[in-house]
């Protein structure tokens, strides 16, 4: 189950956001998404992932890469990043 989202508030459903993978394990397939918004007070928001949410069925992301994804609640009720798409220029294995 993917970590539970820092600043919820702050998200809108369905909304197209930019942000940066901060961290990826490859072993159970988890991920912490931090998401741009600069204009935002109190820091960026942070959003969990599972490995099925990358938009190119790869499973697979480096740390860093920068993405685009929508929010979505989760089969647990939980928000989390959906189809989430490298952006050009940035590097994804």
């Amino acid at each position: 189950m993917p970590p539970p989202v820092d600043r919820p508030e702050r998200l809108l459903l369905g909304h197209e956001y930019l942000g940066a993978v901060a961290e990826f394990d490859e072993s159970t397939g988890l991920g912490i998404i931090t998401v741009e918004d600069p204009a935002g007070p109190g820091g960026a928001p942070i959003l969990g992932f599972h490995c099925t949410q990358i938009a190119d069925g790869s499973r697979s992301i480096v740390s860093g890469t920068k993405v685009r994804f929508k929010v979505s609640p989760s089969n647990l009720g939980i928000l989390e990043a959906r189809e989430i798409r490298s952006r050009p220029g940035t590097s994804q294995s």
